[in-house]
């Protein structure tokens, strides 16, 4: 990652920002539907970037609350002002409606995401273009490593899935091989998710636009986590048997 230049005051903006921006997530284990004051399905990006991801995921799908957490706080800060931007843009495009409340930017190392969420307290996490750390020996900081996944197998309700994207090759099969020595189903698997031009309901990262304008093949997989979307997915898979 090239590394961030960090703007005089970003910490003590940051602190004006308390309706959108959580500084302190992990004193909201297992009571953010105190935060968002319903009890709606929660979304995580781990590693949300410049923001764009989440901001656009949040105002398509008000039905859902969504919470992008990064590790930088330049990084928080960016994002904060991209929900700023799309909120106005989708206001605009609505009649000067206001734009739904349902997003939440989190200052948080992911290595601890279990002190940040109480078990099943979420519903699905975004991976998009996480470090890839192409060394072996940093294998384990990967965000699709065991380890990691462990943790993630905890927060996640029995709706839980993992929506994973990234356009290193290398990652991506050491996804694949950590999910299934997880004994996680795997659906839609991609290795060129957009060889048929933009992929449909799919919302580009700032990565992904830059990327895959330059041709760059982009791959993605769903994972199934929680024991209701297993159920479900076995379910539908036998009825297309039949």
């Amino acid at each position: 990652m090239t590394r961030l230049r960090r703007r005089t005051g970003t910490k003590e903006l940051l602190q004006t920002l308390e309706e959108r921006v959580v500084l302190q997530p992990k004193q909201y284990k297992g009571r953010w539907i105190e935060v968002f004051g319903n009890d709606r399905p929660i979304h995580v990006e781990l590693g949300m970037g410049k923001g764009r991801f989440i901001s656009l995921m949040s105002l398509q799908h008000p039905e859902w609350n969504f919470i992008g957490i990064d590790m930088y706080d330049e990084l928080i800060r960016k994002g904060s002002e991209k929900a700023e931007e799309t909120r106005e843009a989708w206001s605009a495009e609505h009649g000067g409606a206001e734009a739904p409340n349902n997003l939440r930017l989190a200052l948080g190392n992911i290595e601890g995401i279990e002190e940040m969420f109480a078990p099943n307290e979420i519903e699905r996490i975004y991976l998009n273009f996480s470090d890839p750390w192409p060394k072996t020996r940093h294998a384990n900081r990967r965000l699709t490593h065991a380890n990691f996944l462990t943790k993630y197998i905890d927060i996640l309700n029995e709706d839980g899935e993992i929506h994973f994207k990234t356009d290193s090759r290398s990652l991506f099969e050491f996804s694949l091989n950590s999910f299934a020595e997880m004994e996680l189903m795997m659906r839609n698997i991609s290795l060129d998710l957009h060889a048929q031009g933009p992929a449909p309901n799919n919302v580009m990262t700032e990565y992904e636009t830059k990327f895959s304008g330059q041709g760059v093949n982009i791959h993605r997989v769903e994972v199934i986590v929680g024991e209701r979307a297993v159920a479900r997915r076995r379910e539908l898979t036998s009825a297309k048997k039949a």
